[in-house]
């Protein structure tokens, strides 16, 4: 069974990584052990986009980046300690604190929140021009 002391210290860690950009986010939700994060965006189904979060579940922490899914040339970059937390396009799992592996998380975040909060985005976003696999 996890130890869910460390989960919550996890879950700190984690969402520590998104606090330099909570001034261009909506905080949706946020406890002890997570945090929803959206953009300012409203799309055409009148729901703004969703940024990231961290959630706190039985077996692991979530941490969730929609700019992995949006951008998967991100991925290309990870490590494959990194890579190996992957839960499919956009969600790593972790157990522990790896000072490590949140050092690469944070710079990942921050190339991912550049190009994800960019106005070029943006404007493709809004306009419908966007080619992802939405």
């Amino acid at each position: 069974m996890a130890d869910k002391n460390e989960f919550k210290a996890v879950a700190q860690e984690l969402k520590a990584i998104f606090k330099p950009f909570l001034k261009k986010l909506v905080v949706v939700s946020e406890s002890e052990t997570g945090i929803s994060l959206n953009t300012k965006v409203v799309l055409k189904n009148k729901h703004p986009m969703f940024f990231g979060g961290v959630r706190t579940g039985k077996a692991y922490v979530s941490f969730h980046l929609m700019a992995l899914y949006c951008f998967p040339e991100l991925t290309t970059s990870m490590s494959p300690a990194l890579r190996k937390r992957m839960q499919g396009k956009s969600c790593l799992n972790f157990t522990t604190v790896d000072k490590e592996l949140i050092r690469e998380l944070k710079g990942l975040t921050k190339l991912g929140a550049t190009k994800f909060l960019s106005t070029g985005f943006r404007r493709k976003i809004l306009e419908g021009d966007f080619t992802a696999t939405f």
